[in-house]
């Protein structure tokens, strides 16, 4: 841990930090997967999906960000490369065969579900441990990721039967 007059004591600052910088890992995997999907896409609605999953890669680029400066704010070392994330992520690994935009939308929508779900656990964690501020930034990125969900998931009614 680096030094910090931050004034949480340092076991919760340490506690905070391995939270996260899984979640750190979980998000550069997420980011990765939905710039597997846009690179990939083929078919039906090519063109909104293309667009999409990079609006998912960018939004994703930007809540990895704040969590990694969080852990920097309490001291941590960031752990955010993408060989760490391929060792500590939770998601499951996105399918590489897929080029269908149902297929991607379907890979996609279950990566974000993951992640959302393990959000919201580190929110109570963070907030039982009394770090509001860590807390906070957790639900900035749950409450961004649950609307990123809405947005692929749109694309699953009725245009593909």
């Amino acid at each position: 841990m680096h030094y910090t007059k931050n004034d949480l004591p340092e076991l919760l600052r340490i506690k905070m930090v391995e939270l996260l910088n899984q979640r750190v890992a979980d998000n550069v995997d997420l980011l990765m997967q939905a710039k597997q999907a846009h690179w990939n896409v083929r078919g039906f609605a090519f063109q909104e999906l293309h667009q999409l999953f990079d609006k998912v890669a960018e939004t994703s680029l930007e809540y990895v960000d704040l969590m990694a400066e969080r852990v920097a704010q309490l001291g941590g070392h960031v752990l955010g490369t993408v060989r760490v994330a391929a060792v500590r992520s939770s998601l499951s690994e996105y399918p590489l065969e897929i080029l269908s935009g149902r297929d991607h939308v379907e890979a996609l929508s279950g990566a974000l579900a993951a992640f959302g779900k393990t959000m919201r656990a580190a929110i109570d964690v963070a907030a039982d441990s009394g770090d509001a501020d860590t807390a906070d930034v957790l639900t900035e990125v749950s409450r961004g990721t649950d609307k990123l969900l809405w947005l692929v998931e749109a694309h699953l009614e009725g245009r593909w039967s």
